[in-house]
Order: C-alpha cells, then structure tokens, then sequence
C-alpha cells in the first residue's frame, strides 16, 4: 500500500506518468486510469481544502508579521475551477464508469467512495462561494458553460448523494485507498458524519430539514471514536509534504506568520493543554499572540509562531474528526433536535473537548482539570456559545470549516476588523466566469447578491 501510494505521489511531478486532468475528458467514459487510480488522485487534494494562508486569515488563526496586507481581506476573485478539472473530474468518471475492475476491490464500493468525496468536495466548495455549477458540470466538451446551482439544491443533492453513498457500501475492501487503507466501515461512518455536519450546517435556515437529516444521519452510523478520523497522512517525500513545511521550512519563513492575540488568549485564560501543541513560546519564553491585521505587523522574536510539530513534512491534516461530531450532537442536545437535554448536551461537549485534546496532545491527562474551569464547565445558559467556542478551538489550521461554522454561529465573537474591514462572508467568484459563462455567471449574482460580486455577499444558510 505504500509503496503505491509513493508512486502515485511521485506520478504528479513526472510528466512519463501524467494522469489526465484536461477538463474536455468525457466522465462518462473512463480513462485510462483504473477506478482505484482515479479514487487515490482525487484523495491527494484534500489537504487543500485547509491547507493555505487565507484559510487562516478567514478564522483568524494566524497574524500576518511580514507582509500584513494580505492579512487585511483585499477584494479578489479566487478560482474554483483546479477542484473540477481535478479531483471531482476524477471522481465523477468513478461514478458514472462501467468498465471499472472489480479486482480493485466492490465496485459498489469504489462507487460509494466517490460519491462520499465528491460529496465533501462539493460541500466546501459551494460553502465558500454560494451557488456554483453543480447538475450541468463536470460534462466535459458537452458544456462548457454549466448553469449555477442554488446552494440550496446543492445541499439537497448531497445528502441524496451521501445516503446513495452510506446504502451501496457492500462487504469488501477496496484498494488504492491511501485514507482508510480500504476500510469501507470508516468510509460509512464518514458518509453519515459529513451528512451530520451538513445538516447543523443549516440549522438557521430550515430547521426542520436540518433535524430531519440530522436524526437520519444518526441512526445510519457516525463516527465512534477518533480512530475514524479524516485525515489525510503526509508523507515525509517532497512530492506529498505537508504545506506548511514547504511554506515554513523550505523557504525559511517561520517569521511570517504568528498565532493570533485573540486566540492565545483565549488559550491561556484557561490554561488550554493544547497551547503547546499549537503554537511556540516566544523569546521570553512566554505564549504572546498578535492582533490580527496589526498594522506594523510583529518582531518575530516577540510573539508565538505555530507549533513545530504541525509544520513537519509529514505532519497530517485533520478534515472531519469525532471531536466536529460530538459537537455537532450536543449542541443538536441543546437546540432540541435529539432527545435528553442539558444533560446530553453536557455529555457530548465533555466529551468532544476530551476527544479534541487527545487528538491535539495525545493524552487525556490534562482534560479533567480543564474541563473543571469555570470558564469551560458547561453552563446551560451560555452552551451554545461554549460549544460554538469550543470547536473553533478544536478546528484550528482548518481555517475555511472554521470560518463558516463563525458564519453560522457568530462564534467566537471577538474577531475583529483589521482597518475597518469585517470579516468576510463569501470568496468571490474567479474573474474568468464572468467572460467565459456569462449568462450563468450573471444569473448567479443577481439571484443572491443584486448582481455584486464582493466578499460580503451572504450564503443561503448564513442568517
């Protein structure tokens, strides 16, 4: 299994084993790559989906000490088209092939595969800019020009797409598998979990959906303990490193970014055990954060730059975990959409933040005397802000799921303004849409935002 996942890995930097990416591949035939090929492609984007500096800025994770106005939300289009030539290309050519081998283990499940992943692609995706191309994309040459989904019916596409997923997994490994190493009982738990997410996701717009498929995803299976985590595992070879190595060791730029004050902060008013984890203590030796978008920026030797070990060439990325789930059910708890109250909801927010410090420190050593401060013991009259608190906390480095569970919620409420400018609630649309896909481009703009492509348009679930 190693040894594949090396070659696929070293595949992307050798033109002699290129994988075709063009976007005119018809999905509706398969290429030359097998299924379990096409399925390991597509898992080697993950980590993009939180590794990068904006993703942090959105959360505001991490302070700029350099170079600070990118730090400082300038508008600019961002390009979403790299997902569909790439990985959902792939995968939709899984989906729709009938020529797959089953040798590379249940076709069924190669099928499920695909569907989980082009589900949580799709889900980021539309996330971070609203309405995208969703049922007229990924066609190839048979239309260049895809209309724009509702983000609305994009979510209703994807849980239909996630239940596909979570009922065809039949008995039986599959290969190729560089995340769950062909393990289809975590790939369930994980269709079932993104479905979980999903549904919070819109609790302040439709509710009752919400719970509906909260409730369903439940009782279908979700993750049971954090040996069913997402992640994605580098490797410590340049072709497969993690970005942050590249951006930090590779071009020496520890210096450029430290830990934002507002977080360590927080962190240290509660003698956070993951602290250590996160970030490095400074010249004095003491945990210092810098204000966001701090005009001046920072003298490196003053402030806390981000924890060694998460920007090793090998360190992992951690992308839907149990901790996001048990969250995700107390506050279900706390808003009434599963039975048992108070009390539920205390359970599972204890319990995610005990599963949250074993995954960051791996030890649950410290998690008793933390849960004990006043300021973490639950207190039913401020819960949903806890909770809300308390999975930012757990997300960090996951800036982009951060940042829209803040657009959800409005937690944490101390992120601030760098120069009068709020944080944003959207990512605009890339500038090539709008002379290569006009009408659908335009269309889009004036259905939810009056024709103004900014990054202060709201999305369909952000009330």
């Amino acid at each position: 299994m190693k040894k594949l996942y090396i070659f696929l890995l070293a595949c992307l930097s050798l033109t002699s084993c290129e994988i075709d990416e063009d976007i005119n591949v018809n999905p509706n035939k398969p290429s030359d790559a097998s299924g379990g090929q096409l399925l390991a492609n597509s898992m080697l984007s993950l980590p993009g989906l939180s590794s990068s500096t904006q993703a942090q800025f959105m959360a505001q994770y991490l302070s700029e000490l350099q170079y600070v106005g990118t730090s400082l939300y300038p508008e600019g289009a961002t390009n979403f088209y790299g997902w569909y030539t790439g990985p959902l290309m792939n995968l939709e050519t899984v989906i729709n092939s009938e020529e797959l081998d089953g040798k590379e283990g249940p076709i069924a499940n190669q099928k499920a595969v695909a569907k989980i992943l082009k589900a949580y692609y799709f889900w980021n995706i539309t996330d971070r800019w609203g309405d995208v191309p969703f049922s007229q994309a990924l066609k190839g040459n048979a239309n260049f020009t895809p209309a724009y989904d509702t983000q609305e019916s994009i979510y209703n596409n994807l849980f239909i797409l996630l239940n596909e997923a979570n009922e065809q997994i039949v008995t039986g490994s599959i290969s190729n598998d560089i995340v769950y190493g062909g393990d289809m009982e975590r790939w369930r738990k994980l269709s079932n979990t993104i479905r979980l997410l999903m549904a919070l996701r819109i609790s302040e717009v439709n509710p009752s959906k919400g719970k509906e498929e909260f409730n369903k995803a439940l009782a279908a299976g979700i993750m049971t303990s954090n040996a069913d985590n997402f992640v994605f595992k580098h490797l410590a070879l340049e072709v497969n490193e993690n970005y942050w190595y590249s951006q930090i060791s590779l071009q020496n730029r520890l210096t450029w970014w430290s830990l934002s004050e507002n977080l360590v902060n927080t962190l240290k008013a509660t003698a956070d055990p993951r602290l250590p984890v996160f970030a490095n203590t400074n010249d004095a030796d003491e945990y210092a954060g810098l204000r966001f978008g701090s005009p001046n920026g920072g003298d490196p030797l003053k402030y806390s730059t981000l924890g060694e070990q998460l920007w090793q060439q090998d360190a992992p990325v951690y992308l839907v975990t149990y901790a996001q789930a048990l969250f995700a059910k107390a506050e279900a708890s706390k808003r009434g959409w599963i039975e048992g109250g108070d009390a539920e909801a205390e359970a599972n927010y204890n319990e995610a933040i005990k599963q949250s410090i074993a995954q960051w420190t791996g030890s649950t050593t410290e998690a008793a005397d933390y849960l004990a401060n006043a300021e973490v013991a639950y207190n039913p009259d401020t819960a949903l802000e806890q909770i809300a608190t308390q999975r930012y906390i757990h997300l960090f480095m996951h800036g982009y799921e951060a940042w829209a569970e803040w657009r959800r919620t409005g937690y944490p409420n101390n992120l601030v303004s760098p120069e009068g400018k709020d944080v944003p609630t959207r990512l605009m649309y890339t500038a090539t849409e709008a002379a290569n896909n006009t009408a659908n481009y335009n269309e889009a703009l004036q259905r939810q935002f009056g024709g103004t492509d900014g990054l202060y348009g709201k999305v369909w679930w952000d009330k």
